[in-house]
């Protein structure tokens, strides 16, 4: 889509000058800028701020007058969730300008931009907002000499970095935003540096539905720089990231300087079981999509399939059939059901594990290559015949790329599904119950879907077992990772 066929708000906004807000202001990133691309054909749209350590201090320091503001330390509980209530009708009343910049930043079909990213972000929100006057302490009996009344109350931790990744830039921003609002926090925005378009936007809306100034401050630019930086400042209180494994670690190591607080959303390599009872009609375009969706670009995506001997062709068959019929295209092509991946140091990612695979052994049924010459397709791919030893196996490709293998036993399934550095989800295809609840026991990972691959909803906790992260996000839970608790006692 060329850039005259956008709606006017979009143009427009590509064409600004796109800083970084600190203290309730947009200023030119200290560091220079980035140069924003098209995924779907490599092509500049837009730049943003590159910040400058200078900035993140800048930042860190208007987050910290903003937390300690009266503005913002007066504002009541039901005053904090109209603010995050006005937001999300924000999101709502400026939909279609949002679903356009998500689909030009990241690549995905603007479907999907529509559906999950911005209904998603707008739900996030309301959600919260619902969560912000129900923060309260408790009441104790205790047993020292003397009367007391002893309690506890819940505060905001601080300052509070949420550090998002690329693969679903808005419903991410909105997913840490939208609880440490709602306890109290003012926060510092890190986009990821391939996709900040939605979250400069979101910024603009957040300050328009009535934050004071400082509450909400955002830094554009890399990772290794900014990121880095806010991982490590001792006046950042928490730090809330989604990305990498590797990059988690770092952040841990950073963090330990003042020892702030600190969840991750880590990687995954989550499991697929297919029993030969199960119902395949639903299975196999479950299994099919539970990868291929947003090109693989999903940290939970059920790459490593397992399938009982019975079936194995069957399922393998089935799922080369949808993968044959999904259509690759640009996000504005109102039939894509693939968009392109996000960057081209992303497909050569993917590509390098396709071709380790083959060399490793694996069977190429369907795919395996990039599309075209434009922009950064790549086909949906099937890889059979694989072992739990392969590095696609081993290792997260965040591309379209199913790797499959053929168990015979229950047990063995179980097995071959809990041998991995990563424990994020996983999913059972069984119709026999008790082999779906021991399944569900045993597997060690964050969440388990049976039948289903897997349901989000903002009420259930999501988070990771072993190198798949620390704590969890959505419902209650989240929230809490935003709140510390202080012990009182009063002596009557």
């Amino acid at each position: 889509m060329s850039n005259t066929q956008l709606p006017d708000n979009v143009r427009q906004f590509l064409a600004r000058d796109h800083g970084l807000l600190i203290g309730g202001s947009w200023q030119r990133a200290n560091g220079g800028s980035i140069d924003v691309i098209d995924p779907a054909n490599g092509q500049q749209i837009a730049s943003i701020g590159n910040a400058s350590r200078d900035d993140v201090n800048a930042a860190v320091a208007a987050a910290r007058a903003g937390f300690s503001c009266e503005a913002w330390r007066s504002t009541s509980p039901n005053q904090r969730g109209a603010i995050l209530r006005r937001t999300a009708a924000l999101i709502e009343a400026n939909a279609e300008e949002l679903a356009y910049l998500e689909t030009l930043d990241n690549g995905k079909p603007l479907s999907i931009s529509q559906s999950v990213d911005v209904t998603g972000s707008a739900g996030a929100f309301q959600y919260y907002a619902g969560w912000a006057d129900k923060i309260h302490g408790s009441t104790y009996s205790i047993s020292m000499p003397g009367e007391h009344h002893a309690f506890t109350l819940r505060e905001p931790v601080g300052v509070a970095a949420l550090i998002v990744p690329w693969n679903y830039p808005l419903i991410m921003a909105a997913m840490k935003l939208g609880p440490a609002l709602a306890a109290g926090c003012a926060c510092i925005l890190k986009p990821a540096e391939d996709t900040s378009l939605t979250a400069i936007r979101l910024c603009e809306l957040l300050i328009e539905a009535g934050l004071p100034e400082g509450v909400i401050n955002l830094v554009t630019g890399y990772g290794r720089e900014s990121g880095a930086a806010l991982a490590e400042h001792h006046d950042v209180d928490k730090v809330a990231f989604t990305g990498s494994t590797a990059t988690g670690k770092a952040i841990v190591t950073a963090a330990a300087g003042n020892l702030k607080k600190v969840t991750l959303e880590l990687g995954g390599k989550s499991p697929n079981i297919i029993l030969a009872d199960a119902d395949l009609e639903q299975a196999i375009p479950a299994a099919a999509m539970a990868v291929f969706f947003n090109s693989g670009q999903t940290c939970t995506a059920a790459t490593r399939l397992y399938v009982q001997e019975a079936v194995y062709d069957q399922v393998i068959g089935g799922i080369t059939e949808v993968a044959k019929n999904l259509k690759v295209a640009q996000g504005f092509d109102p039939e894509a059901v693939l968009g392109p991946l996000v960057s081209a140091r992303q497909l050569e990612r993917v590509q390098g594990y396709v071709d380790t695979g083959r060399s490793e052994g694996g069977e190429i049924v369907y795919g395996g290559s990039q599309i075209g010459s434009e922009g950064y397709f790549f086909e949906p791919t099937v890889i059979g015949n694989t072992r739990n030893d392969m590095t696609i196996v081993r290792e997260e490709i965040f591309g379209p790329v199913i790797a499959a293998q053929a168990f015979s036993t229950v047990e063995e399934a179980i097995a071959l599904a809990n041998d991995s550095d990563y424990g994020l989800s996983s999913s059972v295809w069984t119709q026999n119950i008790s082999h779906a609840h021991k399944i569900a026991r045993e597997l060690v990972t964050g969440q388990v879907g049976i039948n289903t691959a897997m349901v989000a909803d903002w009420d259930l906790p999501i988070g990771g077992y072993k190198q798949s992260g620390w704590g969890r996000e959505n419902g209650f839970d989240a929230v809490e990772n935003y709140l510390q608790t202080k012990a009182v006692s009063v002596a009557l």
